[in-house]
């Protein structure tokens, strides 16, 4: 459920910050990045999405079958975006002074070579003051975002073993959701042409 709510929510934030890739985001801009992304139509879509797929596969969070349990399920998923939005992008990017949004590599660079920049920027990040280090706004933020899920989700969906998967595939849909605002401008260009 996660990897496809971080895809939308990575690809309004990044597609913004496309043209603000110089500047470094103050704790304020940080605060604005966090809200602009989690109040995105594109993440509610997502919310609805990820609540949908978890609806019909009867997976985490477990909470059974029927419409009480795809509104549980839409509020879960709204929590995980928005918390996970919130600690990796403003709480812990501002302690650690990362910058999380997505900066394009572009079509100057190899096809290979920026699918390997993209996903790499799950644990890769830009540090405030240009350069960059590991992601821990996003590693740390991920699990704090999986830990708190605890306290909504149902107590199948609350085991070692799910909250694993959980966090492992929060962080690998960083990574794949940066796809979108890598290659997306190449493909508006391609359809303005063609179509």
């Amino acid at each position: 459920m996660r990897y496809e709510a971080h895809l939308a929510t990575i690809f309004v934030l990044s597609v913004a910050a496309l043209h603000a890739q110089d500047s470094a985001l103050t704790t304020s801009g940080k605060w604005h990045n966090f809200l602009d992304e989690t109040a995105s139509p594109l993440t509610l879509g997502a919310v609805i999405f990820n609540a949908g797929v978890s609806q019909v596969t009867n997976s985490d969070p477990r909470y059974g079958l029927g419409r009480p349990a795809f509104g549980q399920r839409i509020g879960a998923s709204a929590a995980d975006i928005a918390s996970q939005n919130f600690f990796s992008d403003f709480l812990l990017a501002s302690a650690l002074h990362e910058d999380t949004r997505y900066f394009r590599r572009g079509p100057e660079y190899r096809f290979w070579s920026r699918v390997g920049y993209a996903v790499s920027r799950s644990v890769i990040v830009r540090k405030d003051e240009g350069g960059d280090t590991f992601n821990w706004a996003n590693v740390t933020g991920t699990a704090m975002s999986v830990g708190l899920s605890n306290a909504y989700y149902p107590s199948a969906s609350r085991t070692s073993g799910a909250m694993a998967l959980h966090f492992a595939t929060s962080v690998a849909g960083a990574g794949f959701g940066n796809l979108a605002p890598e290659f997306w401008p190449d493909v508006r260009q391609w359809l303005k042409r063609h179509l």
